[in-house]
């Protein structure tokens, strides 16, 4: 069918499968922010939008009198960028998909954007096109690639001119914005496009639904291709593909509609900060609870990292990612692929977290019983029940719970005055 340019018909498209079976991703966040490498990825928002004191401080104390924003693009190198290096890790990770910033607020372009002249990577910075070596490297890898893109700029004159007039002219979105998304597409051929920066102007101003209506009717990734749901002001969680509805969105309980949540593992910025501390950093228990909650309830987990001005992304990020990885590489039967199942968690509990594969029941718990007894109240189970945990040889015995559901003995853990810090699976056969 060919879609309309508006949101009953854009709205009623399936979602290419790829992306729910997915689960996984890791989210990029690299700029010209990474060079001052504080606060956030809003510097130049809080610096000269805001005028905040602790950042007009920082300038003041870092750089030479008269600084401007656009005098941090030389700095931003990538020099140690490997884009091969960073595929095998985001792959080591076990995410099935990649999601770059292209261009966020600042309106820095990580790829030679035809309209953004010396405000991109190709003719200042790196001189190199990060956006295209990215692709190709995750290419290879036979990961997904995703891009991020803001619809606004902060400080383009355009933009500010359309915002003065309340939005009634549209010069930033014909000249700057639009071209720069079709060239993207058209370029790239992205599996994903990461839509944010939409919330000043309704999706009128931004023309959304043409834009919408010419990538899956006529664009070269029309079948494949996924979008969010940031627009325009009021779209979120309402309109578009998978919906995002707020940075680290939690909801309660299962929705109707496939979503993603996206967080960070610096808990404080999107973007590299180099005063960052280990105590603000995701443990790995966090990281996998908020995947567990994510997948269970239905959605897609995209973990961000911020990579400094050099393109390295720090030790601590690879550690979290691998660890990531090496649990996915034990449990990810019980993540890719999955469906939410009839529960979604044990209401004893909030650590055991159920998802389902067709008739195979996962039950996922984040804490090791202190008795080793594992206690499930939501499967009903039947006399050909079988239990498996995931990495480990053999079934595991079960009886009747004389409450309800079933009682599963673990096996033996090495005695420790700690509990062992990761989640574990339980695969359950022929259980209601």
């Amino acid at each position: 069918p060919r879609y309309r340019p508006d949101w009953a018909s854009l709205d009623a498209r399936p979602l290419p499968a790829w992306f729910d079976r997915a689960k996984v991703g890791v989210f990029v966040h690299w700029g010209v922010f990474s060079v001052p490498a504080w606060g956030s990825e809003w510097f130049w928002w809080h610096w000269q939008g805001q005028h905040d004191a602790a950042y007009e401080r920082f300038v003041r104390r870092r750089f030479p009198p008269g600084t401007t924003y656009a005098e941090f693009a030389p700095q931003f190198t990538a020099y140690d960028f490997q884009p091969r290096q960073w595929a095998q890790l985001f792959q080591q990770a076990g995410a099935r998909y990649v999601v770059l910033t292209t261009k966020h607020h600042e309106g820095f372009t990580n790829w030679g954007s035809p309209v953004s002249w010396n405000w991109n990577s190709v003719d200042t910075g790196p001189h190199r096109d990060l956006v295209g070596e990215l692709g190709e490297a995750l290419r290879e890898s036979n990961l997904r690639y995703g891009l991020y893109h803001s619809l606004m700029e902060w400080f383009n004159p355009l933009y500010l001119a359309d915002k003065q007039s309340g939005f009634k002219t549209q010069s930033f979105v014909l000249k700057k914005t639009m071209p720069e998304l079709y060239d993207l597409v058209l370029k790239y051929k992205p599996d994903l496009i990461w839509s944010d920066g939409d919330w000043e102007a309704p999706d009128s101003y931004w023309n959304s639904t043409s834009f919408l209506a010419w990538l899956y009717n006529d664009s070269p990734v029309k079948d494949t291709v996924v979008v969010n749901d940031r627009w325009g002001r009021g779209c979120s969680c309402r309109h578009g593909g998978f919906y995002n509805c707020a940075d680290k969105y939690r909801p309660g309980t299962l929705p109707d509609h496939k979503w993603e949540m996206c967080s960070s593992l610096d808990r404080l910025s999107w973007g590299y900060r180099s005063s960052m501390s280990l105590a603000e950093v995701m443990d790995e228990m966090s990281m996998l609870e908020e995947l567990v909650q994510t997948v269970s309830l239905g959605g897609n987990y995209l973990l961000n990292v911020g990579p400094t001005k050099e393109g390295v992304i720090a030790p601590i990020f690879q550690e979290r990612l691998l660890a990531l990885g090496r649990w996915l590489d034990t449990n990810g039967e019980a993540i890719y692929e999955s469906q939410p199942w009839r529960v979604q968690m044990e209401n004893t509990t909030d650590t055991v977290w159920y998802t389902s594969k067709g008739p195979l029941v996962f039950a996922i718990f984040l804490l090791w019983p202190r008795d080793s007894f594992l206690h499930l109240s939501s499967p009903i189970p039947s006399p050909g029940t079988q239990v498996t945990l995931l990495g480990y040889g053999g079934t595991l015995k079960w009886q009747k719970s004389p409450e309800k559901g079933m009682l599963i003995t673990l096996p033996y853990m090495l005695p420790s005055p700690l509990p062992p810090q990761s989640g574990w699976a339980v695969k359950l056969e022929g259980v209601k």
